[in-house]
């Protein structure tokens, strides 16, 4: 039987991809497939957090996290990418073709190019079957959305919209949905299938190298994405299966330094004016020995 394990304090499914998608297609809720370059937003990110921690079902996605935790924390468990889970719904979608799906995408590009794979691998689908998703800001609402998904009641809602944002967006659907839908939040992944993202060979993610194509095919988005996995290493190594502290942003810690500084200022002035009055009484004082 699968059980979990808990790495930055989040509880991944440790199994296999068929039992992954079984357990969504039977008790619904929201699964995460979070990335080597997304544990970073757990210091300075506190919905996100809060969202990671109350999902449903994460997958290890990230090969970089599955290998670190093997090295540095000498246990093994199954890695089950974004690209086999989303490959393995669509097989038993596919397989029970009266089952109801609403496509959440990033663009109106997508929503072509995922039309085209839909009717390609013989999916049903309608036309109000894909959303594109606004670019959602830190706070991630849209009652537009949960109107679309009451009114249609889908059994599984795919959210192929990128890190960060559908992590938020998926509690939030669930939360405030009168009925407990299957929501898959799986990022680039289904980019990967439908054209969208750069197309990951079988062998390329069963060897942990699709961030090495999309690399190669994106740098200037791919390069900063990489630079926030390089803690990824010392993450693991420093809180293991703990939550690392959420810590201020740049900004804010300038903030509360400017503060500090204006307390001292104010000390300052404070301890001069002091001076000052001492002064002016020692000067009065030698005024009435004359």
């Amino acid at each position: 039987m699968a059980g979990t394990t808990q790495i930055l304090g989040i509880q991944f499914f440790d199994g296999d991809v068929e039992g992954a998608v079984e357990r969504m297609i039977a008790d619904g809720g929201v699964l995460i497939a979070p990335s080597g370059t997304c544990f970073a937003r757990l210091r300075h990110d506190s919905a996100y957090r809060q969202a990671v921690t109350r999902a449903d079902l994460a997958i290890p996605d990230s090969g970089a996290m599955v290998l670190l935790w093997a090295l540095f924390k000498r246990q093994k468990m199954k890695r089950i990418s974004g690209l086999s889970y989303i490959r393995q719904l669509s097989a038993r979608i596919f397989v029970q073709d009266k089952t109801s799906v609403l496509w959440v995408l990033p663009t109106d590009a997508s929503r072509t190019k995922t039309e085209r794979w839909l009717t390609q691998t013989l999916i049903t689908f309608a036309t109000d079957d894909l959303y594109v998703a606004p670019r959602y800001g830190s706070l991630v609402e849209d009652p537009s959305l949960l109107s679309l998904l009451e009114r249609r009641r889908p059994a599984h809602v795919v959210i192929g919209i990128g890190s960060g944002p559908q992590e938020k967006l998926g509690p939030y659907l669930r939360d405030h949905l009168s009925y407990r839908p299957a929501i898959h939040c799986i990022g680039a992944a289904l980019g990967f299938l439908t054209g969208d993202q750069v197309a990951i060979p079988d062998w390329a993610d069963r060897f942990y190298l699709g961030w090495l194509l999309r690399l190669f095919a994106q740098p200037r988005i791919f390069i900063p994405r990489l630079a926030r996995a390089a803690a990824l290493p010392w993450l693991i190594t420093k809180y293991g299966r703990e939550m690392p502290p959420l810590r201020a942003r740049p900004n804010v810690r300038r903030q509360m330094a400017d503060g500090r500084g204006q307390m001292a200022d104010g000390r300052g002035q404070i301890s001069e004016g002091r001076g000052q009055r001492a002064e002016g009484r020692g000067q009065r004082k030698e005024a009435k020995d004359e």
